[in-house]
């Protein structure tokens, strides 16, 4: 009699095998100019049951450019392992030739011309549209959206994110958790809560006066779909307060809790469920963990990362599924659910290229609506690239050396500090940047650039303690997104070592001198989590140095030596 992990392998070759048709022939179409949109979605209706999977759409309602990281480092049992291969490496791991269309959806190497070949990727109008023909083929397909929604655009900002609220309940999702939501504070995140028609889930969101699940945010939600019972367990970013301000929402509390987790799989088998689906904001490796140490988990949803792979991970009996970030894609999951367990599984992550998937005219109209209020605003050109403007990669992007760039300028600093966030759509060589483009790199409800002085010694702890974040062997102390990005000084960075030991040759780069540790440097950065920072708006400094710029050219920037990878 085969055995449920002999079910789950037959799983993992029959997705494996519909991925790498589905790219394969995404790449012959593209190179013929036939792609349709019917062989986009083409798809072997499998099982009885269907979730469609979005995450860290970060505020982006209109098709974008979005280039994947060149450079993703893993780190003890991840070293090497996806979603830390990238470039080549991961297009041979995959077997996606040169040039292809799969290529452009889900690697780095010459984004430029492939970007202008292909077209722009996502748009909610879009995703709405690939929304609309899974459901089609599964009427009743559970949508599950993985966080990071409201946030990250400049009508986002400027509407408390009602503009994203509004466009997604047009897409109708059955449940979201949760990360950057947080930071519109907590009186704002309680008003749209209460008029959320969908669930708002976390099992690890507390009251951290009480330390007992915060009412606002169920543990979990039951559903009966395809003759079975599937639970859906929400897991809200776990670091919010290391991350992001916890003075913006002080009465909650945070973290792992997987052995909460654990309870509550237990409570929902003894409820009946066959099927118990994790929808996360974890993280891919964090999600790797948990599905080790938490027993009895079919499928994680996985976001936070921002990875997008052609098939799931196979961590045990579970399967995590990354579906990518800003829109680019939607991952649809089929399951056979029998005799009360997964007998096995079959995937597609689906790319939303703009050009092939024709928009949904309802959740258009919505979009246009949403936008039109701030459209002049938005749409004035402040300048234009020369260079391909990205922010993907475990230590800098050319974004993110354009605003360190900014800060230096315009505030008069020695030394430039940027937050490693993985959000914010590319620019193409040619393009206009327009006020938008700078508010989708920037926007945020704490964004004053401060500047103030650090001494050399202060600095090298700030580098520590952000790398501790990213390169912590075990999953569960990686609290952090990417490396913060730095103008005016150069280091190097052993990621083999440990906490405290991977920083060395802090260099001021004006003047080719070492950091001395205990004298004091000017420093300009955003994004503190200090309640009283003060200082204009990162978006502002950046608009005013591209206005002087007027064409901008981003030079390599080599100031970062990576060794012991």
């Amino acid at each position: 009699m085969i055995s449920r992990r002999d079910f789950l392998q037959v799983g993992m070759a029959a997705s494996a095998i519909v991925g790498a048709s589905g790219f394969g022939n995404w790449a012959r179409l593209a190179a013929q100019q036939t792609l349709t949109q019917d062989q986009l979605l083409e798809f072997d209706t499998f099982g009885n049951v269907s979730l469609i999977h979005i995450t860290d759409i970060h505020g982006q309602l209109n098709p974008i450019y979005f280039r994947e990281p060149s450079v993703n480092l893993g780190v003890g049992e991840n070293k090497g392992k996806v979603p830390h291969v990238t470039g080549a490496d991961f297009r041979k791991l995959y077997g996606i030739a040169d040039g292809t269309l799969s290529h452009y959806a889900l690697s780095s190497g010459d984004f430029s011309s492939l970007a202008q070949a292909y077209g722009r990727v996502g748009g909610l109008d879009h995703v709405a549209t690939v929304i609309k023909a899974i459901r089609a083929d599964r009427p009743d397909a559970i949508l599950l959206d993985g966080g990071d929604t409201w946030h990250g655009s400049y009508t986002c900002l400027k509407t408390g994110a009602q503009d994203m609220f509004n466009v997604m309940n047009m897409l109708a999702p059955d449940a979201m958790t949760f990360h950057w939501e947080f930071t519109l504070g907590s009186d704002r995140l309680t008003e749209l809560l209460e008029q959320l028609p969908f669930d708002a889930l976390g099992q690890n969101i507390f009251d951290a006066e009480w330390d007992e699940p915060a009412e606002l945010f169920a543990p979990y939600r039951m559903f009966e779909r395809g003759g079975t019972k599937i639970a859906v367990i929400g897991q809200a970013f776990p670091y919010m307060p290391i991350a992001n301000p916890g003075w913006m929402f002080p009465e909650y509390a945070f973290g792992i809790r997987d052995e909460n987790m654990a309870a509550m799989v237990d409570e929902v088998r003894a409820a009946g469920a066959e099927c118990v689906v994790v929808l996360s904001h974890n993280g891919f490796d964090v999600d790797k963990k948990m599905a080790s140490v938490v027993p009895g988990i079919d499928v994680i949803l996985s976001g936070h990362t921002h990875d997008a792979l052609p098939e799931p991970a196979l961590v045990g009996q579970t399967i995590i599924v990354p579906s990518g970030s800003n829109g680019k894609f939607v991952s649809r999951v089929d399951l056979d659910i029998r005799d009360g367990r997964m007998m096995g599984y079959r995937t597609k992550l689906i790319p939303i290229f703009s050009d092939v998937i024709t928009p949904d005219a309802e959740t258009r109209a919505v979009i246009d609506a949403e936008r039109a209020p701030f459209e002049a605003e938005m749409s004035e050109v402040i300048g234009q690239t020369d260079s391909l403007l990205y922010r993907r990669g475990n230590f800098n992007g050319t974004w993110d050396d354009l605003i360190c760039d900014a800060l230096l300028s315009e505030r008069d600093a020695e030394i430039a500090l940027s937050p490693g966030v993985r959000w914010g759509p590319s620019l193409v060589p040619g393009q206009d940047i327009t006020r938008e483009d700078i508010f989708g790199v920037t926007s945020m409800t704490y964004g004053e650039a401060y500047r103030t002085e650090m001494t050399g010694e202060f600095l090298k702890v700030v580098l520590e303690d952000v790398a501790d974040n990213i390169f912590n062997p075990d999953p569960y102390y990686q609290q952090g997104g990417d490396m913060v990005r730095t103008g005016g000084l150069g280091y190097t960075i052993d990621v083999s070592k440990p906490q405290g030991e991977r920083i060395t040759n802090l260099t001021l780069l004006s003047t080719g001198e070492a950091i001395d540790p205990s004298r004091s440097y000017v420093v300009a950065g955003w994004a503190s989590v200090n309640p009283d920072t003060e200082g204009p708006q990162i978006w502002d400094v950046v608009e005013s140095h591209i206005r002087k710029l007027g064409t901008v050219t981003v030079q390599e920037n080599n100031s970062v030596e990576v060794i012991g990878v």
